[in-house]
């Protein structure tokens, strides 16, 4: 079904831009033609510890149209809450260590996936550790999805450039803005972080607009760069939101935490956050555009990053969004748990 073995999904740089194109192919042929039995007798075990509700849903979806089966593990609620740390004396509120955790579940299922993200009460090298994901990575013998993580959102990014590919066409060089918008809590940066990374891959001409105190991981940044270059595209960073739309064929509205102020006090982040409320994405903004595609991944607060007018507009394309998650994320599943395709080049090809 698909070109190698996927042994886990963790980030857009898991992927080529080759294989990502395979993988949304892949993905088209599935939104036609849903229903298939691949995955009878295999199960998906989906380990959340923040909620969820596309992400849950789709993939649920997803392994029931592929003929298999789903079991839903929310920490601390049906299950133990998990510790993940190292050499701790577990006297506390967690039962149960990833260690034993991860190596029991691989026994059960066929495919682990695992979400959790946190909020911006620790310093940010902290956060951007991830240590819950590499602890399933390390423990787990199957493989890995990550449904959300400090860093990234792979699925929402696949679900967002098959998106962008829909709606305007072969992405590269066309020009997307990636905004920060105002919230009235600091958000995680995994879904910005991911569709930027996935832009820049396809050779779109990116525009990356926030004020000036909300720039993304310096990591992160660099790798969009190099994405971009290879594919011949470009990322700039504007910190007014004007000066960014003109041409623009699609903004990604989407608010993030400060790495600046992680960890700080609660009224030290909510005092930066004021002063930012006028990044608000409005229908003059939209009209300001080419053509423009409104895209976010929801859950959105309606007049709060972005009013309500844009939202039920033409302009917006968040439904789809949502749906393509379901379709990206089923070739996924295809591509971890299926043998590769045989190579026609093979002298056992036809064996």
């Amino acid at each position: 079904m698909f070109s190698r073995v996927l042994r886990s999904f963790l980030s857009p740089e898991d992927l080529t831009l080759a294989e990502t194109n395979e993988l949304l192919d892949i993905a088209l042929e599935l939104k036609r033609n849903p229903l298939r039995y691949d995955l009878a007798g295999k199960t998906l075990a989906s380990v959340y510890f923040n909620p969820s509700l596309r992400t849950r849903t789709s993939f649920d979806v997803a392994m029931y149209q592929l003929g298999g089966a789903t079991t839903t593990l929310n920490v601390g609620d049906n299950t133990w809450n998990l510790e993940y740390r190292d050499d701790v004396v577990m006297d506390g509120a967690c039962a149960e260590h990833i260690r034993e955790a991860a190596r029991v579940i691989s026994r059960y299922a066929q495919a682990i996936a695992v979400r959790a993200f946190p909020k911006y009460t620790e310093k940010w090298e902290d956060n951007r550790q991830e240590p819950i994901h590499k602890g399933f990575v390390r423990e787990s013998s199957v493989p890995i999805i990550n449904l959300e993580s400090s860093l990234h959102h792979p699925c929402q990014g696949l679900a967002d450039i098959l998106t962008i590919r829909e709606k305007i066409g072969k992405p590269a060089k066309e020009p997307i803005v990636i905004s920060w918008g105002w919230h009235v809590n600091p958000l995680p940066m995994a879904v910005t972080n991911s569709v930027l990374l996935e832009v820049a891959k396809a050779g779109m001409e990116v525009r990356l607009a926030h004020p000036e105190g909300w720039e993304l991981d310096q990591d992160i940044m660099a790798s969009a760069r190099s994405l971009a270059t290879s594919a011949g595209g470009s990322v700039k960073v504007y910190n007014e939101l004007d000066a960014a739309l003109p041409g623009a064929r699609a903004i990604y509205f989407k608010s993030w935490g400060s790495i600046i102020n992680s960890g700080a006090p609660d009224v030290e982040r909510g005092a930066a956050l004021a002063h930012q409320r006028h990044w608000q994405l409005t229908l003059d903004h939209m009209k300001r555009m080419d053509r423009g595609l409104f895209m976010h991944c929801l859950p959105v607060r309606r007049g709060v990053e972005v009013m309500a007018d844009v939202l039920d507009s033409p302009y917006s394309a968040v439904i789809d969004q949502a749906e393509n998650r379901l379709h990206v994320q089923k070739a996924l599943l295809l591509a971890m748990l299926l043998p590769p395709r045989p190579d026609p080049s093979s002298p056992n090809y036809n064996i």
